[in-house]
């Protein structure tokens, strides 16, 4: 075992008992490089995050660029930082006219707490209600209406008042009633195994909340820029929440979380009591360059569309007797093989190919693939071919 590996072990707090523990020492484009030589297409993306590819010359640029100037000065809200206005102004110019303000956070469940507290002041109701299979984050808040109950019951007590539904069933929408305070829903549930909604429900989601006065929360961490096929996975419904939750890719490689809504909704944060939410580094000023750059790249070089084109590649690759099912939109698919061992052959095998795959948290049957959306016809040709030899050995 190297010096590094035993100090990894060691002295990082691991997140379960079987880290991959890739020893990395750089990345770029659609690959990863490990300290053996070894590179690995990377089919994960940081888990949504890297929606650019890594090391985007124009990200690396901003951030190098913004380093120069200066780096935290003054925690959120307090000082006028060009990084923050210029990407909230640029997000506005991307988003539906009612969402117009942007709040900078440090990450997607900070992004989904605020918005709960967000949701309450509005309304002054305390009822939340989130879906079944849900995956909100990891903090108090978050982990109250994420919907797996294995991920919830050692840190019980949890945030009171919380109800879940069904995803995509009509009937489970009475539930959304004049004490509701929220409904926090997934435009595209990602960890239950990249699960759409169909257009009607979705319509009568909105319908119901304008109805009993309750905010409509979209998490967009993992389906935001791009992901989907669309720059927000909204999109492909033609519904627009209250309050849009962002993280992961919205950096461009950069911790960052955000919650948008309207301005005249953003403002009850300010008073009775002064700072309704305040974060310390939310807003970064690097980040915030590197998100602006990240932005413009996706939009600049079709990105969004690449998603697209790239996904119906796999799902037309992507055919053999041990897959059950390709689910997802995008550049967000889920490959279910139906039973959870040949996943964790599958992904390990793809592994020694190199090709980095990853599983889903409450979808155990299924692996993922959600490469950065600069992925190239070759690489997706490539990758589809490493997953079938492995399928063929099952």
């Amino acid at each position: 075992m190297s010096e590094l590996l035993s100090a990894f072990h060691t002295h990082l707090a691991q997140t379960s008992p079987f880290p991959i523990a890739l020893d990395i020492v750089g990345a770029e484009g659609c690959h990863i490089t490990a300290r053996n030589g070894q590179q690995y297409l990377d089919l994960v993306a940081g888990l949504a995050v890297n929606n650019v590819g890594h090391r985007h010359p124009k990200v690396v640029a901003a951030i190098k660029e913004q380093a120069d100037r200066y780096l935290h000065v003054i925690p959120y809200g307090e000082f006028l930082q060009a990084p923050q206005v210029l990407l909230a102004e640029r997000l506005a110019s991307v988003l539906p006219e009612s969402l117009n303000c942007t709040y900078f956070v440090n990450s997607g469940t900070e992004a989904n707490e605020a918005a709960l507290k967000l949701a309450k002041r509005i309304t002054g109701r305390t009822k939340l209600v989130a879906c079944h299979k849900s995956y909100h984050g990891s903090t108090h808040g978050s982990l109250s209406i994420t919907g797996n109950e294995e991920k919830k019951y050692r840190n019980r007590p949890l945030l009171p008042d919380v109800h879940f539904m069904r995803f995509n069933v009509a009937e489970d929408l009475d539930m959304i009633d004049a004490r509701t305070a929220a409904v926090v829903v997934e435009p595209v549930q990602g960890d239950a195994g990249v699960r759409i909604p169909g257009a009607a429900w979705m319509h009568a989601l909105r319908a119901r909340c304008t109805a009993v006065g309750a905010m409509l929360i979209f998490d967009e961490v993992q389906t935001g820029f791009g992901r989907t096929g669309k720059l927000f996975a909204f999109g492909h419904f033609g519904v627009v929440p209250d309050i849009l939750v962002l993280g992961k890719a919205i950096g461009g490689g950069m911790p960052m979380g955000a919650f948008v809504s309207a301005a005249e909704h953003m403002r009850l944060l300010t008073h009775d009591p002064v700072l309704g939410h305040i974060t310390t580094f939310g807003g970064h000023p690097v980040n915030c360059a590197a998100g602006l750059a990240a932005l413009e790249v996706l939009l600049e070089e079709g990105m969004v569309e690449n998603a697209l084109r790239m996904g119906e590649l796999f799902k037309e690759l992507l055919v053999h007797p041990a897959i059950g099912e390709v689910r997802g939109t995008g550049l967000m698919l889920a490959v279910d093989l139906g039973d959870a061992g040949k996943v964790q052959r599958v992904v390990q095998g793809c592994l020694q190919r190199g090709v980095l795959g990853f599983w889903f948290l409450s979808c155990p049957t299924a692996f993922r693939i959600a490469p950065p959306l600069c992925i190239t016809e070759e690489l997706v040709r490539g990758a589809c071919a490493a997953i079938t030899q492995e399928l063929d050995r099952l």
